[in-house]
């Protein structure tokens, strides 16, 4: 059936399942695909329906033809409107910029264990890799992202301050990786850190062992300041992993731990090394789905180390830099909406957070989606009123003003869109 042509569209969307997930109804990604409801099996025509037995770990919102969301009402695909109607529903701006799909892909996440200690490559070498091998690397973008915080959350996100890593990499269990150290002196610098992840990522499995069980045995105050997490994340990351991946050593010895709390984002880089560890998060990512595994996972399934490291990017070099703090946004007639407003041109997310009874317009911009994750809301839109309420996703065309009225439990929702 074809759709026709409207201002908004609710959404189907669909959950995956890999083995980092959280299990059933634990999985807030699954709750809130249950809610929209989803679709499960081949397709629209099958709601989805939580197995308490089975991980859920994304559902992915967008038109990315991996998980695509279709339209509640008809089960067209989302991507097979825009084509027929690329102007009318996303903009001139856009199409000119982007083609007749969305730049962006939200996703709920929801991790009970640590994901691939990963990056995604930039676009020269997305590029070359889907060309190489299109199988694996199924477009040729880059894929700069947020995580927002839904519960609390735990990641590695980038590496720790130089002088910081140089001062782990002293003591007596780790000197064998301080190949990138200067013996002369000079400072520790970004091309000795990564000839140091290079090490530790090439390294034997029974290195790598040795060198966890030796971490393993140091007293907990060996490890101060921003490295006091170290003992006790490598005993949870211990019963996850086999001591001889790679990825434990380069996330405890090198990189920034980070948990936040809800509501609090960071943002990754094209190039930038991370590890989601725990929790739930909406996520949104420019339209891509390349990535580079070297850690927390299967032997078989990390990519070429050397090739991992000969693209890392390095800045910043602390915590507290990886934070994308919200602002205001013209946008907002009542300031109860604040903007998460990212570097990169393919999308911005907004959050918006009302009390019962409380009343938000967001004026016209670029196409959206959004979903509610708590409560629910009277929506105008024109001269029509619906009501979203927790799970629902939408597809907003571009131009288009919302106005909110929140009911008895308030509302707390979320727009990725692109200008």
């Amino acid at each position: 059936m074809a759709t026709p042509i409207a201002p908004y569209y609710q959404l189907k969307c669909g959950c995956n399942q890999y083995p980092w997930g959280k299990k059933g109804s634990q999985s807030l990604a699954a709750q809130l695909c249950a809610k929209t409801p989803g679709w499960d099996g081949d397709g629209p025509q099958t709601d989805f329906q939580i197995d308490e037995g089975k991980p859920y770990a994304e559902m992915w919102m967008g038109t990315y033809p991996t998980l695509p969301s279709y339209v509640a009402s008809t089960g067209e695909n989302l991507q097979d409107i825009l084509d027929r109607n690329s102007k009318e529903l996303l903009g001139d701006r856009v199409v000119t910029k982007f083609g007749h799909t969305l730049p962006f892909l939200p996703k709920i996440l929801s991790i009970a264990k640590a994901l691939p200690l990963q990056l995604h490559p930039n676009k020269k070498l997305a590029s070359q890799l889907h060309r190489e091998d299109p199988s694996a690397f199924t477009d040729s973008n880059h894929k700069p992202e947020i995580a927002l915080a839904l519960t609390e959350f735990e990641a590695f996100c980038g590496f720790k301050p130089l002088d910081s890593i140089s001062a782990i990499l002293k003591l007596a269990p780790f000197e064998h990786f301080s190949a990138g150290m200067n013996t002369y002196g000079q400072r520790f610098t970004d091309e000795g850190l990564r000839k140091t992840v290079q090490s530790i990522l090439e390294a034997s499995d029974e290195t790598i062992k040795r060198t966890f069980e030796s971490l393993r045995s140091l007293p907990d105050s060996a490890f101060t300041g921003r490295d006091a997490h170290i003992p006790q994340l490598a005993s949870r990351l211990a019963r996850d992993f086999s001591p001889t991946d790679p990825g434990i050593l380069v996330g405890l010895l090198t990189m920034n731990y980070v948990v936040l709390e809800p509501g609090e984002c960071i943002y990754i880089p094209a190039d930038g090394i991370h590890a989601y560890i725990a929790g739930d998060i909406i996520e949104c990512m420019a339209r891509s789905n390349n990535v580079l595994n070297t850690g927390f996972c299967p032997k078989a399934e990390r990519n070429n180390a050397k090739q991992f490291c000969s693209v890392l990017t390095f800045e910043p070099h602390d915590k507290e830099k990886c934070i994308l703090k919200p602002g205001k946004t013209q946008r907002s007639k009542e300031g109860r909406t604040r903007m998460f407003e990212t570097p990169t041109r393919e999308f911005n997310l907004l959050e918006t957070a009302l009390g019962a009874g409380e009343d938000e317009t967001l004026d016209p911009g670029g196409p959206a989606i959004l979903i509610a994750t708590k409560g629910s809301a009277m929506v105008q839109v024109n001269n029509e009123v619906f009501k979203l309420s927790e799970g629902h996703v939408y597809f907003v065309a571009h131009g288009i003003q919302l106005s909110l009225k929140a009911e008895a439990l308030g509302l707390l929702m979320y727009t990725a869109y692109t200008e």
